[in-house]
């Protein structure tokens, strides 16, 4: 099967090949990336180096879960929750869709943040919302958006089973109550965070997002991907 890649945006990258499109909406994990105030920053060690004459290169890793494209587990926002190890893997792959929000940073997203013609055009049980509030990655911003819990709730109403966000949370940085967690809590929706949304356009796509295995751990850092059939965007 044939396959180019095509440099766009930030570094992201579109891989085509005869039948797919896929769009890797990832940010990069470096020690640049920002985390939240306080978190561990990432760190790579190399414990073995070719330049120190060792036969290969061998490293470990010192970070938060909570970086770059990420899945909340439940016990990160619910004592009784469930660890990542446990999740589902089947709200993080399947038809996706994604929904450009229009916000100004610093603001929680609503229903009213969108086109009445955009919330009727949901079809898919995964959604992916675009706030362009945390355009760089690797330069921390507080204000960045989050999600009114009503907004979580109509979602749920639609059988929407997994919400994407293009900012480090679904609330905002200094929320306790933590509200919209509360909702994907209630409700057993899952979350993805930190979502680089910047080189697709809005529509639907197959999410390809999977949660290490960490047995405890109340996040995991995924590679997460977006593809749809070459024919589709064609259409539009």
């Amino acid at each position: 099967m044939q396959q180019a890649e095509i440099q766009v945006g930030r570094g992201e990258h579109i891989e085509e090949c005869e039948e797919f499109e896929v769009f890797d909406v990832s940010p990069v994990v470096s020690e640049h990336l920002g985390v939240f105030p306080g978190d561990t920053r990432f760190s790579l060690k190399n414990q073995l180096d070719f330049g120190k004459g060792h036969n290969l290169r061998l490293n470990t890793l010192n970070t938060t879960l909570h970086l770059g494209a990420h899945a909340d587990a439940p016990c990160h926002y619910q004592e009784e929750g469930v660890d990542v190890s446990k999740l589902s893997l089947v709200p993080y792959l399947g038809p996706a869709q994604v929904l450009t929000a229009h916000v100004a940073r610093g603001v929680l997203v609503g229903m009213q943040h969108f086109k009445a013609n955009e919330l009727a055009s949901i079809r898919a049980r995964r959604v992916l919302v675009r706030t362009n509030s945390f355009p760089d990655p690797n330069n921390w911003n507080a204000d960045f958006c989050g999600f009114e819990p009503e907004f979580i709730e109509f979602l749920h109403s639609l059988g929407v089973i997994l919400v994407g966000i293009d900012t480090p949370s679904v609330d905002f940085e200094d929320s306790k109550e933590l509200k919209s967690h509360s909702v994907f809590a209630r409700t057993k929706m899952s979350i993805l965070e930190g979502l680089d949304l910047s080189a697709v356009e809005d529509g639907i796509y197959e999410l390809i997002a999977l949660p290490l295995k960490l047995s405890g751990a109340d996040a995991s850092p995924v590679r997460a991907v977006l593809r749809r059939k070459i024919q589709d965007s064609v259409k539009g």
